[in-house]
């Protein structure tokens, strides 16, 4: 009763701020201290009781009294933080003022006018003074409260565990992280807040609050950076009960996750960009500079990483990660299965970017192939989800990156052995077997977004094929039905860049036979059995009236779209849509009528 009590009282409290005729002095201290008193116990209570219609209309027909509240609400939480939330009424005051705070910047960031607020200048009458009288310099709102909250991340037993009471981090501690790096999370990614995001005048802007965050005037970017990786790499979502998911709550994972997505941000150096910045070709920008020149001091701190120690740290946590999702036991369902497999990869991405160190050292280890195998399932499972889109991207540009490597295409050639659940032939080969059949699944069944991957797909078979000792007969039909595909003349001659897909399989099929020709038995004898491919290839008609009459047919042929009755699974237009024939060998050949 007393809890629902204290719920009326503080719905009653925001009435009143969003009131049209009402505007709070921001001297009624005893009406602000109720936004952050311990009326509210769960962040689920602020989403409930402060109505996004309700803020929209506060911020348009009573901006003041938003503006109060922002500063009243940075004001306390600094205050607390200052007392490192030692007493149990500062720590209330921290945690809903956080709460609160995550639930008004998304709506504040959606006007444009109110994006330079946080970052203006304090008015000379809410200044602080001396004792002279003398008015002292206040820093904006905006790195006031990015270094309140980075601040708040380290207070002893609040957020972190003190020396004077060793053990784990109890449940409240890591919740109260978690808010914290969420709040952190929203200032970062304010951007994505804008209605039009994709603006010209939005790109041209550099994002303040992540150029403030990852620069030198935070004092706390090294604590930080150390502690996010350890909070990330030190996961393990499996635990040592099966089921155990299901009978304790994992109040980790959501820490790890944002964790996760605040890493990916503090790493993307694109918040350094300006428009003051010169655009010729040969001006040095920040995106250019290496990781020590950096003034992105988390791209700097990742760049200096060198012991071989930490690298196996960061290598074990990616494929312990990253193969969660792929766990089968004898028990169904006894495993959890993370659900941020994307950051992940984002994170592995940047982190083979900005350190060559830790990339040679993924090469050079027998562990890099634990990593080919989930990012192989992920991009086969991914294919036909437009959604996925950009998982498809980062996937198979880290493939490209690792194929670069001469290393990596010599693992490549140890056995296949653990079957993972996937929708592609049965086979028996190796590792280059699993990632040709999955590319042509891709190719073949995936929608026409994708068709800009398919210089990607080949180019990393043509950087493998050098060191692929043995191929499989299913991965040797594989490229030869590519090769048929892409070598017919109504697709090779519908755009000026697809005979590029034709070279890149024969660059391939070249380096198998130059290469490795004693092992690759099974290709070479693909290759003669369908040797009317080459023969007809060779033999392709390149005068004026033949391609004429190809564009012509292609050009009357029948849209998907004016087809009526047809499922959309059905409408995707890839270059394998024409009729298939069935031959003796099982794989299917274009219909040539």
């Amino acid at each position: 009763m007393g809890n629902t009590d204290s719920k009326v009282d503080f719905r009653v409290a925001v009435v009143q701020l969003t009131s049209r005729s009402q505007q709070i002095e921001a001297n009624d201290e005893s009406f602000w201290d109720q936004f952050w008193s311990d009326k509210i116990s769960s962040v689920q209570d602020i989403f409930a009781l402060v109505p996004a219609a309700e803020i929209r209309a506060l911020r348009e027909e009573l901006p003041s009294n938003l503006a109060t509240l922002c500063n009243k609400l940075v004001d306390r939480l600094q205050l607390a933080t200052e007392h490192s939330c030692q007493t149990q009424r500062d720590q209330t005051a921290a945690i809903n003022c956080v709460r609160l705070l995550t639930r008004l910047l998304p709506y504040i960031f959606e006007e444009p006018e109110w994006r330079g607020f946080f970052w203006s200048d304090i008015p000379t009458g809410q200044q602080q003074t001396t004792s002279n009288g003398e008015y002292v310099s206040k820093p904006p709102l905006a790195e006031r409260l990015l270094q309140t909250l980075a601040d708040l991340l380290f207070c002893p037993d609040f957020t972190v565990a003190s020396k004077k009471k060793k053990g784990p981090i109890c449940l409240a501690m890591r919740n109260t992280k978690t808010l914290t790096c969420i709040c952190l999370l929203t200032l970062n990614v304010s951007p994505l807040f804008i209605f039009n995001i994709f603006s010209v005048e939005q790109h041209s802007h550099a994002n303040k609050w992540l150029t403030y965050f990852t620069s030198g005037q935070n004092r706390q970017t090294l604590p930080l950076f150390t502690s996010l990786i350890n909070v990330v790499f030190s996961y393990d979502p499996v635990g040592y009960l099966p089921y155990n998911y299901l009978l304790f709550t994992d109040t980790r994972e959501p820490l790890v996750e944002v964790a996760a997505q605040l890493l990916c941000i503090t790493l993307d150096n694109s918040s350094f960009l300006s428009n003051d910045q010169p655009s010729s070709p040969t001006s040095k920008t920040f995106l250019s500079l290496p990781g020590d020149d950096c003034p992105n001091l988390f791209i700097n701190y990742l760049s200096r990483i060198h012991r071989d120690d930490d690298f196996s740290i960061l290598l074990r946590g990616f494929c312990r990660l990253l193969n969660n999702p792929l766990i089968q036991t004898y028990l169904p369902g006894s495993c959890k299965k993370i659900g941020f497999y994307q950051e992940l990869l984002i994170l592995f991405w940047k982190f083979c970017d900005r350190n060559k160190k830790f990339l040679y050292y993924v090469l050079k280890s027998s562990e890099v192939l634990d990593l080919l195998v989930p990012i192989l399932y992920f991009l086969n499972d991914a294919r036909s989800d437009t959604a996925k889109i950009g998982l498809m991207h980062i996937g198979v540009f880290i493939l490209l990156l690792l194929s670069g490597e001469r290393n990596f295409g010599v693992r490549l050639n140890k056995p296949y052995v653990t079957r993972i659940p996937m929708d592609i032939p049965v086979f028996t080969g190796t590792h280059a077997d699993l990632l040709i059949i999955v590319f042509h699944k891709i190719i073949v069944s995936a929608h026409q977004r994708l068709q800009p991957l398919y210089d990607c797909l080949l180019t990393i078979i043509v950087n493998i094929s050098p060191y692929l000792k043995t191929l499989s007969m299913v991965s040797s039909n594989k490229l030869l039905h590519l090769l048929e595909a892409f070598s017919s003349p109504w697709f090779l001659l519908a755009a000026p860049d697809n005979h590029h897909l034709v070279f890149f399989l024969l660059e391939a099929f070249n380096n198998l036979i130059q290469y490795q020709f004693d092992g690759n038995a099974n290709l070479v004898y693909t290759i003669i059995r369908k040797r009317q491919v080459f023969f007809a290839l060779s033999n392709l008609a390149t005068d004026s009236p033949t391609i004429a009459k190809l564009s012509t047919k292609n050009s009357n042929a029948p849209s998907a779209s004016s087809k009526k009755n047809v499922d959309s699974s059905e409408s995707k237009q890839t270059i394998f849509q024409t009729p298939l024939k069935s031959v003796g060998d099982g794989e299917p050949q274009l219909n040539k009528d």
